[in-house]
Formats: structure tokens, sequence, C-alpha cells
């Protein structure tokens, strides 16, 4: 699918603050009618360029202490299977199919202690997965893609 400005705009802000910007703020910000935004995010779910709406979620006010990246080791013939079955396990929040090296696949999970992380690490073996390596993470940063609504942006400021 090709994007246009508006597109990259919407997206852009979409990935700002989806929850809080109403089509009618969106339109303002790229120039065109509330109705074309709501008929260009239906597209865009429609097409698969938007798959969802997420929230943050901080998992450690959220009771989940240990955020855990596990680097693990899949036959590439078995990995798109492997990486769909690891949601499967409880505490697993994100799975990241990686194209290149042998450590190609990284899971992402929470747990509230130890014993769960045990657990989950475990079970990825159970899958058939090779639990090469694992990583307790501090937090994560996410910010939009910069390149949709860049021009959006510079907008504001001139």
């Amino acid at each position: 699918m090709e994007l246009d400005e508006v597109d990259e705009g919407i997206l852009y802000l979409l990935q700002q603050d989806a929850r809080h910007l109403t089509t009618t703020e969106m339109a303002e910000r790229v120039g065109v009618s509330a109705s074309t935004v709501r008929n260009r995010i239906e597209r865009l779910e429609s097409e698969g360029v938007v798959r969802g709406y997420r929230p943050d979620i901080d998992y450690d006010k959220a009771g989940y202490q240990l955020h855990v990246l596990f680097i693990c080791r899949a036959e590439s013939a078995e990995r798109d299977r492997l990486a769909s079955e690891t949601h499967t396990i409880s505490g697993v929040v994100q799975t990241r199919e990686v194209l290149n090296g042998s450590d190609n696949l990284q899971v992402e999970a929470v747990g509230t202690d130890t014993d769960d992380i045990a657990r989950i690490s475990d079970e990825l073996g159970a899958l058939g997965l090779d639990v090469v390596n694992s990583k307790i993470l501090k937090s994560t940063r996410v910010q939009p893609f910069d390149h949709f609504g860049e021009e959006i942006e510079r907008g504001d400021d001139e």
C-alpha cells in the first residue's frame, strides 16, 4: 500500500497518542476534514497497516517486577511456528523473529518472581527453543517513527 502525506501524518499522530486525539484534532494537524481522517484510519486498519491499539503498561507498577528478554535459538524452518507458540506461555508479552545470526528469536516476558521466570524459560525449552541467554530489562522507550508526519511537526515550528 502506498502512503501519502496525509496517511503518514495520521500514522504519526496515532503513534503519539491514539487514545486522546480526536479525528477533528488530527484533521486540523494534517489539513483535511475529520471524515477524511476517519476514512483513512479505516483504510489503514483494513489494509493491515494499523494492526491494533495497545496500552503501554508499566509492568513494575502492575506488580510484575521482573521484565526479561530471552534470547533463543530456533531452527529456521520452525522459527515462525515457534514464535507463534511462545504466546501460549503465560507471561510472554512479545516475540521478535530475527533474520540474521543463529540467535534468531527474542521473547519478552514478565513475572512476579524468579520462579515465574524459571517457569517461562522451561516452557520455552519445552516448545523446542534453545534459550541461549536472558537479560533483565530496566526500561523500554518507544517513539513514533519519525518519517511519518515529519512535515506536520515542522509545520508547527514555522
